[in-house]
């Protein structure tokens, strides 16, 4: 963690404050983005500290709105600061920020969806996986509108070793609406293990580090918000591709109330569906009773490694969607309840007689 002397190692000159420029530049949070202004910069630079030393750092900003955030990232010593906001209203205030500090600040108009970072900054900055992460770090306050697509988005990068984590083992520190935050964090047995919890921690260590009042806010949201730090593990801790344990953690969670092997017969056709996942819960040796949010790690890894030599198996397995399937028989029986209709016998031209001319 950075000390007080590495903080004060650049220190923004005089600016108008982020309420000035929010006033300067007539910004309005748009509800349908889900922004959310932090103007306190004793929260900006608290969450900063959460991503460790930033001295001499390479930074990803993703959003950074009105440059609250933005400041506390300058101030913490990085040496270059990416931001990407997809919001062009902000981008007057963010060059201020550039010409307060420059060389320091880059600004990308676009969406970190489809935003390549990994063509973002040099490639002398790369570690290999094994090591120590690399000198990047991702922060964000993110809308609560992008933030778990991302984070499923940022992690299949991680499984896959792309994006900003071809870098190496890239360290992120994010806002969530607190739910989301406790989801990504949960234990087993927790009330809010879920997917999200799964999906994470086999490929992440992930803390969560404080919250945040939503009347910290402008404006307010009703819920609060957490700050969640990630570090990719040198070795996930299961050995399958990312979209086999997606499928198999959706399925095992869709009926969260219900006992495990509910949802993972969804991974089976209908007609073989009580046979397979027998063979499936017996091959992992996992008591199809336990419910989704008692299973461990250990657990979901016996899983996925099962299915997938079920798939190899059988290669048709892993696109079969239950799904799918279900619309067909409705779609079916939808078309067989409906009556006979004989064809109709197309009408006949008019006699054509040598009178009619």
């Amino acid at each position: 963690m950075a000390t007080a002397g590495k903080l004060a190692s650049f220190r923004m000159p005089p600016l108008p404050t982020v309420s000035e420029l929010i006033k300067l530049y007539h910004l309005r949070a748009e509800k349908q983005l889900s922004q959310n202004f932090l103007l306190d910069l004793r929260l900006t630079d608290k969450i900063v500290r959460q991503a460790g030393d930033l001295n001499n750092a390479y930074v990803c900003e993703v959003g950074p709105g009105p440059g609250g955030l933005t400041r506390s990232i300058l101030n913490a010593g990085a040496a270059d600061l990416l931001v990407v906001e997809k919001d062009s209203r902000f981008i007057p205030g963010l060059k201020l920020l550039s010409e307060a500090a420059p060389g320091k600040l880059r600004i990308v108009n676009g969406d970190i969806l489809t935003y390549r970072m990994d063509k973002g900054f040099p490639t002398s900055i790369a570690k290999p996986w094994e090591e120590d992460p690399p000198n990047l770090h991702i922060i964000g306050n993110l809308p609560f509108n992008v933030s778990t697509p991302l984070i499923i988005r940022w992690l299949e990068n991680v499984a896959n070793r792309t994006g900003p984590f071809a870098f190496g083992r890239t360290r992120l520190t994010l806002t969530f609406q607190k739910e989301v935050a406790e989801r990504l964090t949960a234990s087993t047995k927790s009330r809010q293990r879920s997917r999200l919890s799964i999906m994470a921690q086999y490929l992440c260590t992930v803390h969560s580090r404080f919250n945040i009042p939503g009347k910290a806010f402008v404006p307010s949201p009703k819920v609060d918000v957490g700050v969640v730090h990630f570090t990719p593990l040198v070795q996930p801790k299961i050995q399958q591709p990312f979209k086999m344990v997606e499928k198999v953690v959706k399925n095992v969670f869709q009926f969260r109330r219900k006992y495990c092997r509910r949802g993972l017969g969804m991974l089976f056709p209908d007609a073989s569906r009580e046979e397979l996942t027998a063979e499936l819960m017996h091959e992992a040796d996992v008591e199809p009773t336990l419910r989704p949010t008692e299973l461990t790690i250990s657990h979901i890894k016996a899983l996925v490694d099962t299915y997938a030599n079920m798939c190899h198996r059988d290669t048709l397995l892993f696109d079969y969607n239950f799904r799918e399937e279900l619309r067909l028989k409705r779609l079916t029986k939808k078309r067989g309840s409906r009556p006979e209709v004989s064809p109709k016998t197309p009408k006949q031209p008019p006699d054509f007689t040598p009178e009619s001319q």
